[in-house]
């Protein structure tokens, strides 16, 4: 199994990358807490990785933070998440925050995670509330230079991926740029999703 990826990122999309290893490229899926951090295509880096094999399907999922991947691990051993729903799950609410809900019972912002509904909000707080006791994390909130002209749409069609109406994602998108949330894919999304998650 493929525990630990470093090598050139020659690929980098909001949900996914492809990292160059010996002449070969592996084709990575990733949170939007780990494409916050990631440097440009043509920089090194580094993930930790989940091998997730079933049947014919062999997939990589990879995590700046050991934090990410062992979050993302427990999540995946909860009834009824698989590997695409752990994601959503870590796209929709920082490590932190997620945490802080499990430990909150807050299953109303749990169920706002697009894909999580009221049941399985509530059997995340059983699960997992006591495993997260020990390692909230700490993350900063840091912007991330870069972007185009269409950073806008780009946002909103980030924002349909991951399960949001697009009536809503247009109104975040719009709301964040009231804000004056820097106009950067990454800034945008950011504002984007506080404004999805109504903060």
């Amino acid at each position: 199994m493929i525990a630990h990826l470093k090598g050139l990122l020659v690929e980098k999309t909001a949900d996914r990358l492809v990292v160059e290893v010996n002449d070969i490229g592996y084709e990575v899926v990733i949170p939007f807490s780990t494409y916050y951090e990631l440097g440009e295509v043509g920089d090194t880096v580094s993930l930790r990785i989940y091998t997730h094999v079933k049947e014919d399907v062999l997939r990589l999922y990879g995590f700046l933070t050991e934090k990410e991947k062992k979050l993302f691990t427990q999540l995946i051993q909860v009834s009824g998440i698989g590997p695409k729903l752990g994601i959503t799950i870590l796209s929709g609410l920082p490590v932190d925050e997620f945490a802080q809900a499990l430990l909150d019972n807050d299953v109303t912002r749990l169920h706002g995670i697009p894909g999580v509904g009221k049941k399985t909000a509530e059997r995340l707080v059983l699960e997992m509330k006591d495993k997260v006791q020990d390692w909230i994390p700490e993350l900063e909130d840091r912007p991330v230079p870069g972007g185009s002209g269409s950073v806008q749409a780009d946002v909103v069609s980030a924002l349909v991926n991951l399960g949001y109406a697009k009536s809503t994602a247009e109104r975040a998108v719009a709301k964040a740029r009231d804000d004056g949330s820097i106009d950067t894919f990454e800034t945008l999304l950011k504002g984007s999703l506080r404004k999805v998650r109504g903060k």
